[in-house]
This record gives structure tokens, C-alpha cells and sequence, in this order.
């Protein structure tokens, strides 16, 4: 029997490789094929990495504030010439305690890096997961990290070396096109799930900035700001892009300065691991994530394996860490089963703890499931 092993992360728990695995173990007399996935946010690159063969690379490079420096990871994937790189590495919310979370204070300088450096390694085309960032500088830290020109209100081209924060979006009145620069002839895919424009209403600055530690004074004032970058920038139409929002606009200069493409994240990296390719001939896929819910239902990887699954005929078990009882009657069509490891009387934090042992378990379960319900077809 093929199975096709897709799960997501167990977040807080287990990477998706290592639920992967966990998995592969109860399922011993299967032909197994291993194929970890993620949805664009973190994780993303381990999942990459792991599905393909790739590899690992870590570089020093600026952090979510102008003076901090982060060891951050990016992958190659097993062809050679895709990169992976998650923004949150680099310039992640996570990164800083909450008394240093000011948008006003952070920059994208250290994503713009990464993205350098991973062209330096030869890429043609890079993934980039925006999930999870400190900023709303409109992308204009990432722009001068790769050599775009930042023109600056009567100062002219800003210094590359001194990386520009949010409150810097006030003195910027062009961003330049550099040509020759490395990523000139890369391929760029933005892995976005949200839909949000750069100003507005439902912009990066009203939407995000308050989660990143925005007054609501500096939401107002970076509000103006990027609609201002946008309008000296002849750029409104980019803002006006479903995504735009993204990461405190990063999605728009991923569109306005690199000439990148916004997609669903689980799409994007449902294409790098050829997904549907390996789903072919499956006689059944098991994928799973730490917590089934609404949100599973917007754009998160189990749901989207489950899609796939349902497209091809192929019948598709979750194994998750719990579920939201309130969206049974989404799932029903999705999933032969689902199979949660936390259940009443253990402990949440024990189901955490022997997450590893309890996913092996209810694999085999899985297994036997659906070995039943087939001789149950054909008697």
C-alpha cells in the first residue's frame, strides 16, 4: 500500500518532519512516501528543506532592530536552485521582548540580506514566507539591503550601510531601480495568505501595527506614511494589491521594487515538493497539524492536502494534536477520519510531551481503519 505522508507542524511540539516521522514509524508495512508540508508562515523552510534533500544555510545578518545582529537559517532545496527564506529569521516579531516592540524602531534591512545572500548562492528563484514580522517599514529596509537607491528627502541616496526603520518611511521620496543587482534575474514568490492593501482601513499599519506595539498614534502616522510612499513612489496601484499589507507592507515592496508574485502559501509549497505528482497513485495520505479550527479552514496545510486529496480521489486521515467540535460538519468531506492525540483524561501537556509516541499510535490506527472500512466494501 502507498501512503503519502504530508503533515504540517505540531506547533510548540514537533516540526513537520518530525511528525513525518512519527507517523512513517506506525506505519511499517506501508510503502511510505515522506513529504512534510507547511502553509507559508513558520516552518516553511524545515518542511522545504526536508521534502526535497536540501540543505541548510545560516548567515549573520541584521536583526529586527538596526543594532541587533541574528543568526538566521534559509534552505536550498534539493534541485539546486530554489531558496527558502522566512522574513520572521530575520525580522520576526519573536525576536524581541515586548518592551523593544516599536514599528516605529524596526526594519526589514535583515530579510532584504537573506534574500542577497541566498542569490549569492547561485538561486534563480526564491520562496519567501512574510509570516510573523516586526514591521511595518513598507519594505524600504529590505529595498536597501539588496542595493535599491533609497532617495532620501533632501539628503539624496540614503547610506546602505545604516538600515532604515519605520519612522525613516517619513524622508523617503523614491526607490530606485538598481540594475545589475544579484536578484535581477531571480524569481521571487511571496507566500501570502492575507489579503489586506497597504493603507486603509484595513491596511498594514490599522490592521497589524498594534500587534507589533504601535500606539495608536503611530498607527495613524504610519498610515499617512505608506500611503505617502506609495504616491512618491508611482506605486498606488501595487498598494491597492490584495497582500500589500503583508508583513507591515513588505508584500508591496515585494511587488512595487522586486517584481515578485503574491501567492497562497500552501500552494507554493505544494508545487516545490510536487505534491499532487506524489499523490498520484496514493492508496491513502495521512496529514495532521497541531490544532484543526476555523482558521484550518482559510488557507492551513491539512485542509489543503485534504483539497488535493479529495480532487484526486485519494482518501486522506488527519492526525492532529486537537480539534474545534464546531467545524465537523466542514470537515466530514474532507477527511475519511480525523484523529486527535489529545483526548480526555491526559493532560494537554502530556499529549505535548509524548506527542512523538501518541501520532505513532494513532498512525497505526489509521492503518487498520482503513483496512477495516475496505473489508467491510468488499464483503
Amino acid at each position: 500500500m502507498k501512503v503519502v505522508i504530508a503533515p504540517d507542524k505540531f506547533k510548540d511540539s514537533l516540526s513537520a518532519d518530525e511528525v513525518a516521522l512519527a507517523i512513517s514509524r506506525g506505519l511499517d508495512r506501508a510503502d511510505v512516501d515522506v513529504c512534510p508540508v507547511a502553509d507559508g508562515g513558520e516552518g516553511t523552510v524545515a518542511a522545504l528543506v526536508a521534502a526535497t534533500h536540501g540543505r541548510f544555510e545560516t548567515r549573520t545578518v541584521t536583526g529586527p532592530l538596526p543594532d541587533m545582529r541574528v543568526d538566521a537559517t534559509f534552505g536550498i532545496l534539493g534541485d539546486g536552485h530554489t531558496a527558502v527564506v522566512e522574513m520572521a529569521a530575520a525580522s520576526g516579531l519573536a525576536l524581541l521582548p515586548p518592551q523593544d516592540r516599536d514599528p516605529m524602531r524596526t526594519t526589514t534591512y535583515g530579510t532584504g540580506q537573506l534574500l542577497l545572500e541566498a542569490a549569492k548562492l547561485g538561486a534563480t528563484e526564491i520562496i519567501l514566507g512574510i509570516g510573523g514580522s516586526a514591521t511595518v517599514d513598507g519594505g524600504i529596509g529590505a529595498a536597501q539591503a539588496v542595493g535599491q537607491p533609497v532617495i532620501l528627502d533632501g539628503e539624496g541616496p540614503a547610506d546602505p550601510h545604516e538600515p532604515l526603520i519605520g519612522e525613516d518611511l517619513r524622508r523617503v521620496v523614491l526607490i530606485k531601480h538598481a540594475r545589475g543587482s544579484r536578484l535581477d534575474r531571480v524569481k521571487i514568490t511571496v507566500a501570502c495568505d492575507v489579503t489586506n492593501p497597504l493603507f486603509g482601513p484595513n491596511g498594514a499599519a490599522r490592521i497589524f501595527g498594534p500587534q507589533k506595539g504601535a500606539t495608536p498614534a503611530q498607527v495613524d502616522e504610519l498610515d499617512f506614511l505608506l500611503q505617502q510612499l506609495a504616491t512618491r513612489c508611482g506605486k498606488l496601484a501595487e498598494a491597492q494589491t490584495p497582500g500589500a499589507g503583508a508583513a507591515g507592507g513588505l508584500g508591496f515592496a515585494m511587488l512595487a521594487f522586486f517584481n515578485a508574485t503574491l501567492r497562497p502559501g500552501f500552494d507554493i509549497v505544494a508545487d516545490a515538493v510536487h505534491l499532487r505528482d506524489r499523490l498520484r497513485g496514493a492508496e491513502l495520505c495521512i496529514t495532521g497539524e497541531g490544532r484543526l479550527d476555523e482558521s484550518s479552514l482559510a488557507g492551513k496545510a491539512a485542509v489543503g492536502v485534504a483539497r488535493m486529496c479529495q480532487e484526486l480521489g485519494v482518501p486522506c486521515i488527519a492526525i492532529v494534536g486537537s480539534v474545534d467540535a464546531t467545524i465537523d460538519a466542514a470537515l466530514k468531506p474532507l477527511f475519511r477520519a480525523v484523529l486527535p492525540i489529545h483526548r480526555p483524561p491526559l493532560s494537554l501537556d502530556d499529549a505535548i510531551h509524548n506527542a512523538s509516541t501518541l501520532i505513532q499510535a494513532r498512525a497505526a490506527d489509521a492503518l487498520a481503519s482503513l483496512a477495516a472500512s475496505r473489508l467491510e466494501s468488499s464483503s
